[in-house]
C-alpha cells in the first residue's frame, strides 16, 4: 500500500505540491524557532553576569544562577516561544485544509478504487501512506532550510533589546529533530480526517456524485466544535477587570480557539454566511454573481478549506493589534492619572550633578527623584529580576497618586517593600507577607510587605523601597527621571525653561509632562510594533503563502469544470468574473468571521485594561487592521484568477468530452 501511496503522490505532484509548501515553511518556521531557542539555551554569559541564589523551598532544593539585564536573553526565548506557538497553529490548520481539499478533489479516483475491490480501510492507508510521503519530504527540507537560516536570525538577534548577548548556533540534531517530528505529527493529524472520510466513499455513489461534495458534516465534528466554542466563550469570560498581564496571552489563545472552533464548523457556517454577502453580488452581478454563490453554497467543504488560511490570521492577528493598541491606550492614561507633577526631568545614567542642579533651581516645591534598583526575587523553584526604586515618600506622594489599595505607606522603613497590584495578583502577596529578594552586592534579605499599589508602569515600579535601604545596596545608582512640582504661583512654563538653563551641560532636559506622557505613549506603541512584526511577522508570511497556495490548488483542480462550461457557452471573461466574485465571497465570509472574533476579543480586553479609569482614548489602528483586509482579498483573488487564465489559454471547449 505505501508503494501504491508512493506512486500516486507522483502521478498528482501538482496536487500535492500545495501540501507540500505548505508543511515545507512550517517546519522551517517551528525549526528556525527551535534552534534560536537552543541556541539561548546554550548560552553561557560571564560569571560577572549573573549572581547565584539559593532556593530552599524547591523540591528539591537548588541553587540557581540568574542572568543580570545586560546578559538576559529570556526576552528572546518568550518571543521565540510565542512565534513557534502562532505559527505551529497556523501549520495545523493550513495543512488540514490542504490534505482535505487534495483528497477531496480526487472523489472520483477514490470511487474507482473503491469499485474495484479496495476496502475502505485499504483506501484510508492509502491516503495516509500519501501524506507520510509528503510529509517526509517536506519536513526534512524545511529542517535543512531552518538550520542555514538560524546564523542569519541569531545575528539579527544579537545585542538587541531582546538578546542583549553574541549568540551562537547550539547543536541543530534535537530542536530540528522535534521540528521534524512536530510536521510529520501535524501532517498525519491534517490527512487523517481527510482519509477517514475517502474511506466512507461507497463505489456507486462515488461514481455518481463524484462531482457534488455532501453538506453534511459528522457529528463527530460537529460535537467538537461545539467543544471548542464552549472553551472559548470560557476563555472570553476571563478577560475581565483585574486579569493583569494575562490580558496579552488571553488575547492570543482565546482567538485560536474561536478559529478552531469557525473551522470545525464551516461548512455549516460558510454557506449562510456566503448567502448573505452575495445578496447585493446577485442584485449588481446577476449571472456571474449568482454562479459564484452557487459554487460556494454547493461545495461547503471545498469553500471551507480556502477560507481557513484568511479566517486564521485575520482573527489572530486582528485581535493581537487590537489588544496591543488598547494597552498602550491603557498604559498612557494610567501614566497620566498617576503622575500629579507638570513637569519631568529626565536624567543620563550617571547624571550626580543633576540632584543640586534642580533642588537649587528657585520656585520647585518638591522634586521627586526615586533610586532606580535591580533585585533578585525568590519564591519557591523560582528566581526573577525585578526592578525596583527607593523613593522619599515626601516628595514623591505629591508628585505622584500613590494612595494604596491596602496597607499603609508611612510603615515604608527598614527591611520593607510596597508592591504594585499585579504582582500581588501573581504571586498572591499580601499585607504583611515576606518576599525573598537578593540585592545584585550578592546581599540576601526579606522584606515585608506594608502596601499594595496600584499599577502604574513607567511612573513608579513594580517594587518600592525605602530611599535609605535602596541606596544601602546601590549606592552609585542615580534617578533617571525627575517629577517636578512649581511652588504656588510659580509658571510651569518659566520653571521649565529655568531648569533646562541650569542643567546645561549635564546631559538632562526639562519639558512639560504632557510631553513626556506623550512620548512615553509613542515609544510603547513602537515597542508594540516591534513586538508584533517579531510575534506575527513569520506567521503573516506563511499565511500569506497559504492563502495563494490553497486558492491557487482550488483552481488548478477545477479545469474540467471551466472546460465544460466553454461548452455550455461561456466565455472567458464570464468564467473569469465568476471566479473573481466566488473568491472575494470567500475572502469576505472569512473576514466577517475574523473581524467578528478580533471586535469581541478586542471590546472585551478594552474593558478589562480601562476599568477604573476615566477618559482613556481608543486608538483603532485602521490601517493596520484594513491592510490585513485588504492583503489577504488580494492574496485570495489574484490566486484564484492567475490560474484561471492559465487554465483557458490552455484549454478549449471539446477537451470536456476527455
Amino acid at each position: 500500500m505505501f508503494f501504491l501511496s508512493r506512486q500516486t503522490v507522483r502521478r498528482h505532484r501538482s496536487l500535492y505540491a500545495g501540501s507540500f509548501v505548505a508543511l515545507a515553511v512550517g517546519v522551517f518556521l517551528l525549526g528556525l524557532a527551535a534552534t534560536a531557542t537552543a541556541a539561548t539555551v546554550a548560552y553561557d554569559g560571564p560569571a560577572a553576569a549573573s549572581i547565584t541564589v539559593d532556593l530552599p523551598q524547591a523540591d528539591p532544593p537548588q541553587q540557581v544562577r540568574v542572568p543580570l539585564s545586560g546578559a538576559d536573553v529570556s526576552g528572546l526565548q518568550v518571543v521565540l516561544s510565542m512565534v513557534a506557538v502562532i505559527s505551529g497553529f497556523i501549520t495545523i490548520f493550513v495543512i488540514a485544509s490542504t490534505f482535505a481539499f487534495a483528497v477531496a478533489s480526487r472523489r472520483r479516483e477514490v470511487g474507482l478504487l473503491r469499485l474495484i475491490g479496495a476496502t475502505p480501510r485499504q483506501v484510508r492507508r492509502m491516503v495516509l501512506g500519501e501524506a507520510l510521503v509528503v510529509a517526509l519530504a517536506a519536513a526534512i527540507a524545511g529542517a535543512v532550510l531552518a538550520q542555514l537560516a538560524t546564523p542569519l536570525l541569531l545575528d539579527k538577534a544579537s545585542y538587541t533589546e531582546l538578546a542583549p548577548v553574541k549568540l551562537e548556533p547550539a547543536s541543530p540534531w534535537v530542536p530540528l529533530l522535534i521540528a521534524i517530528s512536530a510536521g510529520l505529527v501535524v501532517a498525519m493529524l491534517g490527512a487523517r480526517s481527510a482519509a477517514r472520510r475517502a474511506a466512507k466513499v461507497g463505489p456507486v455513489d462515488a461514481l455518481r456524485e463524484a462531482e457534488l461534495e455532501s453538506t453534511r458534516i459528522g457529528v463527530v465534528r460537529i460535537g467538537f466544535g461545539l467543544l471548542f466554542l464552549a472553551g472559548s466563550i470560557v476563555l472570553l469570560a476571563l478577560i475581565r477587570p483585574g486579569t493583569g498581564e494575562a490580558v496579552i496571552p488571553l488575547s492570543m489563545f482565546t482567538p485560536m480557539l474561536l478559529v478552531i472552533a469557525l473551522t470545525l464548523l464551516a461548512p455549516l457556517v460558510v454557506p449562510w454566511i456566503g448567502r448573505l454577502w452575495a445578496l447585493p453580488l446577485v442584485a449588481w452581478t446577476r449571472v456571474s454573481g449568482r454562479l459564484a454563490r452557487s459554487n460556494v453554497v454547493a461545495a461547503p467543504r471545498r469553500s471551507a478549506s480556502l477560507a481557513a488560511p484568511i479566517l486564521s490570521i485575520s482573527a489572530i492577528a486582528g485581535s493581537m493589534v487590537l489588544t496591543l493598541s488598547f494597552a498602550a491606550d491603557a498604559a498612557a492614561a494610567t501614566i497620566r492619572d498617576t503622575l500629579r507633577a507638570p513637569i519631568v526631568v529626565t536624567a543620563p545614567e550617571h547624571g550626580a550633578a543633576v540632584r543640586e542642579r534642580i533642588l537649587g533651581t528657585p520656585g520647585i516645591a518638591a522634586a521627586d527623584g526615586a533610586t532606580p534598583i535591580d533585585l533578585i526575587r525568590t519564591d519557591g523553584d523560582s528566581a526573577e529580576v525585578e526592578t525596583a526604586e527607593g523613593i522619599d515618600l515626601a516628595a514623591a506622594t505629591r508628585t505622584r497618586a500613590l494612595s494604596p489599595i491596602s496597607g499603609d505607606l508611612a510603615e515604608l522603613t527598614g527591611r520593607t517593600v510596597a508592591i504594585s497590584k499585579e504582582l500581588s495578583g501573581f504571586e498572591s502577596y499580601h499585607v504583611g507577607d515576606e518576599i525573598t529578594v537578593t540585592f545584585l552586592d550578592r546581599t540576601a534579605d526579606r522584606l515585608r510587605v506594608v502596601a499594595i499599589l496600584p499599577d502604574a508602569a513607567g511612573v513608579t515600579a513594580s517594587m518600592v523601597l525605602p530611599p535609605e535601604l535602596a541606596r544601602q545596596h546601590a549606592p552609585e545608582a542615580t534617578p533617571s527621571q525627575w517629577f517636578v512640582l512649581p511652588a504656588e504661583g510659580v509658571d510651569p512654563g518659566a520653571l521649565v525653561t529655568a531648569l533646562n538653563e541650569r542643567l546645561t551641560g549635564t546631559g538632562a532636559s526639562a519639558v512639560p509632562a504632557v510631553e513626556w506622557e506623550e512620548a512615553q505613549g509613542e515609544g510603547l506603541r513602537q515597542g508594540n510594533r516591534f513586538g508584533l512584526i517579531l510575534l506575527l511577522g513569520p506567521a503573516a508570511l506563511y499565511s500569506a503563502i497559504a492563502i495563494a497556495n490553497t486558492l491557487l490548488m482550488g483552481s488548478l483542480q477545477r479545469r474540467h469544470e471551466f472546460v465544460t462550461s466553454r461548452l455550455l457557452g461561456a466565455t472567458p471573461a464570464q468564467i473569469r468574473r465568476m471566479v473573481l466574485w466566488e473568491s472575494s465571497l470567500v475572502g469576505a465570509v472569512a473576514l466577517s468571521l475574523g473581524t467578528a472574533i478580533t471586535v469581541t476579543v478586542g471590546v472585551l480586553i478594552r474593558r478589562a485594561m480601562t476599568d477604573g479609569m476615566s477618559d482613556v482614548p481608543a486608538t483603532v489602528p485602521w490601517t493596520i487592521l484594513l491592510g490585513i483586509a485588504g492583503l489577504c482579498l488580494v492574496l485570495a483573488i489574484g490566486s484564484a484568477l492567475v490560474p484561471t487564465a492559465f487554465i483557458l489559454r490552455r484549454s478549449h471547449p471539446g477537451a470536456a468530452m476527455e
